[in-house]
């Protein structure tokens, strides 16, 4: 990405992860100027995937998904792309990112799409994978690793990361048709899980989701605790980007919880000042780390089965009033 015409293509994703993603915007400050063009440009691809179903018509969905499929054989072949994805497969080829991900990605959007029912948590931690997961695997690439193990670590703060945004959005989603939320949690609350009807979130579950979305966002500190445990691999300004994205997305949670976990209460949100200080914080905790060991890309290629067994899954909290 050299040419003239190829700056312009990242302005266009910076431009997109800033307008999206204040969060992520932020924490990308804090790379090196390279990495952060390229973690801009998988940004804008992956955006650019989610809202080819998020925004599209239901009858359409199916599609929309079938074109985002067609359009995956090309970046990983040879086929004419628009200007976004024909960035994306640069990235690709250049940090070796493996085509699974990518398919595990469009196997999330399919969920959406089919109005997939989560029964348990394991099926809500599958779809964390899809959705969130495999871009900390994709991000692993883009950095670079000094060892495959906090490959596990990367996955576990894409699943607590996609749990916040779950239980920050449940009204929000709930107006697109969709319950992220286990059914079985309801049920060990004694009551029969709400289905989406078109109509605003029920009043008469209120009370059993905000106990489902404070469990649900102590299972996600369990993973960001884990996550803290690969930031020694990565590079020294990717560490502390990353640690400063899981620190702002943790944060989401205590907003969560400062409004009593009330799904109708307003969506959450981290004000800027917050932000600052929360990377304030990870430049000071980072004083000092070792920065020479070199890096390269990943040698392993994680599944959602292998993350799922090779993991010391955070115990999980009690289903309680």
């Amino acid at each position: 990405m050299s040419r003239p015409e190829d700056d312009a293509i990242v302005a266009e994703c910076r431009a997109i992860m800033a307008h999206h993603s204040k969060s992520f915007d932020f924490a990308a400050r804090l790379l090196a100027p390279a990495v952060r063009d390229e973690t801009a440009v998988v940004y804008a691809y992956l955006r650019r995937v989610d809202d080819a179903i998020d925004e599209a018509p239901a009858s359409e969905r199916p599609a929309a998904l079938a074109a985002l499929r067609q359009e995956l054989d090309d970046v990983f072949g040879e086929g004419e792309l628009p200007l976004v994805p024909n960035a994306f497969r640069v990235v690709a080829r250049r940090r070796r990112i493996p085509r699974l991900y990518l398919e595990e990605l469009l196997a999330g959007m399919a969920m959406d799409t089919e109005g997939h029912h989560y029964q348990a948590d394991a099926d809500l931690l599958r779809y964390c994978h899809r959705a969130a997961g495999v871009v900390g695997l994709t991000m692993c690439h883009v950095f670079g690793l000094r060892d495959d193990d906090a490959l596990v670590p990367a996955v576990h703060l894409g699943w607590a990361m996609q749990l916040t945004n779950i239980c920050r959005d449940v009204a929000e989603d709930w107006r697109l048709g969709r319950r992220y939320l286990p059914a079985e949690r309801y049920e060990a609350f004694g009551v029969r899980a709400p289905e989406p009807d078109g109509g605003p979130f029920p009043a008469r579950s209120i009370e059993a989701t905000s106990v489902i979305v404070r469990d649900l966002l102590a299972l996600a500190d369990g993973y960001y605790e884990s996550a803290t445990t690969g930031l020694h691999a990565l590079p020294w300004r990717a560490s502390l980007a990353v640690s400063a994205a899981s620190s702002i997305y943790r944060a989401i949670g205590d907003r969560i919880a400062a409004q009593g976990h009330d799904v109708t209460a307003g969506r959450a949100f981290v004000p800027t000042r917050a932000k600052v200080r929360l990377a304030a914080r990870a430049v000071v905790s980072r004083v000092g780390w070792p920065d020479a060991r070199p890096v390269r890309a990943p040698r392993r290629t994680l599944s959602f089965e292998q993350a799922w067994r090779g993991s010391a899954r955070p115990r999980r909290p009690a289903l309680e009033r």
